[in-house]
């Protein structure tokens, strides 16, 4: 006895109904759920397909399916680590480490005048501030429309969008440690040390909020085959 297309789209409702929010997850647990069923009904055929899915799902504990939503979470945390070290490595090539080096002298020069050094240094978090706080916006805007649209949220992408938003509040409730730590090191002479912070914390900051979202569809269709026929 095999499911139905109801019977499917019921499996992805259930789900739903017991917390779980991305569409990748929910078919990698409707796809368990279906052949489990399916299993139970070759012994047992006369079983009613609510029953034949309820003893499916005690199987996943008391917890239910949280187990495995935190288990996809940390896959998927471990799969954008892996593309944002990725992404990161190829700024570490020509041409862009040409302009990384460039960005990193020139901050080096101007660090070591105090007052240009100072507004300067501010002028440069103030920017970033603002432009994290223009693109959360936008790439939160995008995501909400698009959820909204095709009615189903990957883990994936989603983490995308948290990421960059989760750098804005990062950045902001720390911006005056950031601004201490920058007295400190002009104070002490690390000059050199500060440059370098200075142009990684741009880079970090373009990648996430706008390289990697910018290539958002690509990512995903490489890491869900499925996502393509979406």
């Amino acid at each position: 006895m095999k499911l139905t297309e109801n019977h499917i789209e019921e499996l992805y409702v259930f789900t739903r109904q017991h917390f779980v929010e991305h569409f990748d997850v929910q078919t990698e647990l409707v796809d368990h759920l279906a052949n489990d069923i399916e299993m139970i009904w070759e012994e047992n055929p006369t079983l009613s397909f609510e029953k034949a899915r309820d003893i499916t799902f005690k199987k996943f504990g008391i917890f239910g399916f949280m187990d495995v939503v935190e288990e996809k979470q940390k896959q998927v945390e471990k799969k954008y680590t892996k593309i944002l070290w990725s992404l990161s490595k190829k700024w570490f090539k020509l041409p862009k480490i040409f302009l990384i080096f460039s960005a990193i002298i020139f901050l080096y020069y101007a660090y070591q005048t105090p007052i240009i050094g100072k507004y300067l240094f501010y002028s440069i978090q103030g920017i970033l501030l603002l432009f994290i706080s223009i693109k959360v916006r936008k790439l939160h805007n995008t995501h909400k429309n698009k959820i909204k649209k095709t009615d189903k949220n990957w883990l994936l992408e989603e983490m995308i969008f948290k990421i960059a938003t989760s750098n804005f509040f990062t950045l902001f409730a720390n911006i005056f440690n950031i601004i201490i730590l920058q007295r400190i090191m002009h104070e002490s002479g690390f000059t050199v040390s500060l440059s370098i912070l200075t142009v990684l914390l741009m880079v970090v900051t373009y990648i996430t909020l706008e390289y990697i979202p910018k290539h958002s569809e690509k990512l995903l269709e490489e890491y869900y085959p499925e996502y393509k026929l979406v």
